[in-house]
């Protein structure tokens, strides 16, 4: 069952038919957001992802990545500087149309398993989706599957 659609800037619309969100920085009890910790939560992110979809690829949309600034200069703690991601972590199931322009598409699809960090708990939906999500390219990342 199709939770929502997002229509990709390609004009291909996808249907999202799992979604899960978390926050980015649950868990973070001491210490501040930086480059290191971001990185290793996108790879979990990333390996869950692949888990919980093995048949299907999957890809991330690069994050924004902030770097407050105080005054003049950056400032660093013991890790470096503070970076922060979006607050919302997603990860999210989508299936379309084949591919394969030589494929029945009665009788076939094409799905990608997304990563991606927005604004908001949200569901994406149509043309407001978060413009990364919306500008990922889908005849090179999907992948074919028969029904």
């Amino acid at each position: 069952m199709t939770l929502t659609r997002v229509v990709l800037t390609s004009g291909r619309v996808i249907g999202l038919s799992h979604l899960r969100l978390s926050s980015t920085y649950d868990g973070l009890l001491e210490g501040y957001p930086h480059q290191a910790l971001n990185d290793r939560r996108i790879k979990r992110l990333l390996a869950a992802a692949a888990a919980e979809t093995p048949r299907t690829p999957t890809h991330l949309v690069p994050p924004p990545r902030e770097h407050p600034e105080y005054g003049r200069t950056r400032h660093a703690g013991p890790f470096g500087p503070a970076e922060f991601l979006p607050p919302v972590a997603c990860i999210g199931l989508f299936d379309s149309a084949p591919v394969a322009r030589d494929i029945d598409p009665v009788l076939h699809g094409s799905s990608l398993t997304v990563v991606w960090f927005q604004a908001t708990p949200q569901p994406p939906s149509g043309h407001d989706a978060d413009q990364g999500l919306r500008e990922v390219a889908w005849e090179e990342l999907a992948k074919d599957y028969e029904i």
